[in-house]
């Protein structure tokens, strides 16, 4: 008989889709640690508390690679190459290695003027009076396109990768997503071998040029590359800059004082992630040998369900921590993960949200939400959480 799934334990009348924060709650006032059923990866431990899922986040007992999973069988291959979240050390060392000089903050700071630019261009493509999907419009466009110019993806190419990540990341059938893994991993394979052909000054090129090098990346381990980098790339990014102007929406108090002081901004950034972040749990990791966590027993074999959001509203670290408040010293939430998993692309998510918020901000003075936010469809994933559309409505732009 399969554990309760997380709704089952959920206070009544909460829909953890729409906001898990209240039956996070609920359970960590019990125990940090829960066996409950997650819908289409079978039971597992949620692990609740921010010590206890900072703690499992660097426990070497837990690990990334499923061939630690007791049900694990065969995964018959890896659907886009192998990457980084699917393996453990010595191995992700060698892969984080090969692109962590791309990610530092020196090199992500001398974005920040292309990021500004395409950001003032989606801007400048929005009416300058009415109403619009400031996902579809902004929010979307903006990480992707700094993703795909940074890998080295055409223009013309980049809806194409859109719609196969958002296939992968909520799949709207087994079908559509083996179809839309299978198309994504031909193109890459193709982008590829273009660039052995023809390299160009872009990551892509240079890891081409890596993996022929000993210790470089293998085909799979290349392929698997270019996904996470991709996918990771933009739509975590998306669902900062939406959630982050939702919650700024939401709390006009908040918002006022942003716009009285746009040097608030670095905080306000880290009390969205902290806040409502875009991840909610961290990659699966898997006992690879019994353990405690807060007391309860974790036998060899099982699933371990590492919680980042619910991490970072443990009142245990965060005095009332359901309150939005941008002026809180956030720093010590764990919306990026820790340990050697920690988010490689932290420092560009953080150039990016605020370099997208506070020039939205800046040029549409009376931006406001054009919908009840309780109407606000989130998108079914259990590691991700954003807003599908966020409907918007301005009377003047101010230009660039």
């Amino acid at each position: 008989m399969s554990a309760p799934t997380l709704q089952d334990l959920a206070p009544e009348g909460v829909d953890v889709t729409a906001d898990p924060y209240p039956a996070f709650a609920a359970l960590r006032e019990k125990s940090s640690v829960h066996r409950i059923h997650a819908p289409g990866s079978g039971d597992v431990w949620l692990v609740l508390g921010r010590d206890e899922v900072r703690a499992g986040l660097t426990d070497p007992r837990l690990r990334n690679d499923i061939r630690h999973s007791s049900t694990w069988d065969s995964d018959g291959g890896h659907a886009i190459g192998l990457n980084m979240l699917q393996v453990d050390a010595p191995q992700h060392t060698r892969l984080r290695s090969l692109v962590a000089r791309e990610f530092t903050a020196g090199r992500v700071d001398a974005l920040q003027p292309r990021v500004q630019r395409i950001a003032d261009e989606l801007l400048d493509a929005l009416p300058e009076a009415g109403t619009a999907d400031l996902v579809a419009g902004y929010a979307l466009p903006l990480p992707l396109t700094v993703i795909c110019e940074l890998l080295g993806v055409p223009t013309t190419d980049q809806g194409l990768f859109h719609d196969w990540s958002a296939e992968l990341v909520a799949p709207t059938s087994p079908a559509a997503a083996a179809a839309a893994g299978g198309e994504m991993a031909a193109y890459f394979a193709s982008l590829i071998a273009a660039k052995a052909g023809d390299p160009g000054q872009d990551l892509m090129s240079a890891l081409v040029r890596a993996s022929s090098e000993e210790g470089g990346l293998s085909p799979e381990e290349l392929l698997g590359m270019a996904f996470l980098l991709l996918v990771a790339g933009h739509e975590t990014t998306v669902n900062l800059i939406s959630g982050g102007l939702l919650n700024l929406l939401r709390h006009p108090d908040q918002l006022a004082a942003l716009r009285a002081d746009p040097s608030l901004i670095d905080g306000a950034v880290e009390e969205m992630l902290r806040h409502d972040g875009p991840v909610t749990v961290a990659a699966f990791r898997h006992a690879a040998e019994p353990l405690e966590i807060d007391g309860v027993h974790i036998p060899a074999g099982d699933t371990v369900m590492l919680s980042l959001a619910a991490a970072s509203r443990d009142p245990r670290h965060f005095p009332d921590p359901d309150r939005f408040d941008i002026r809180r010293p956030a720093r010590g939430h764990l919306a990026f993960g820790h340990g050697i998993h920690h988010c490689l692309g932290a420092p560009l998510a953080r150039v990016e949200g605020r370099t997208a918020l506070t020039t939205l901000l800046r040029r549409l003075p009376d931006l406001a939400l054009d919908a009840d936010p309780g109407s606000l469809v989130r998108r079914p994933h259990a590691m991700l959480r954003g807003v599908a559309a966020l409907p918007a409505r301005w009377t003047r732009q101010l230009p660039a």
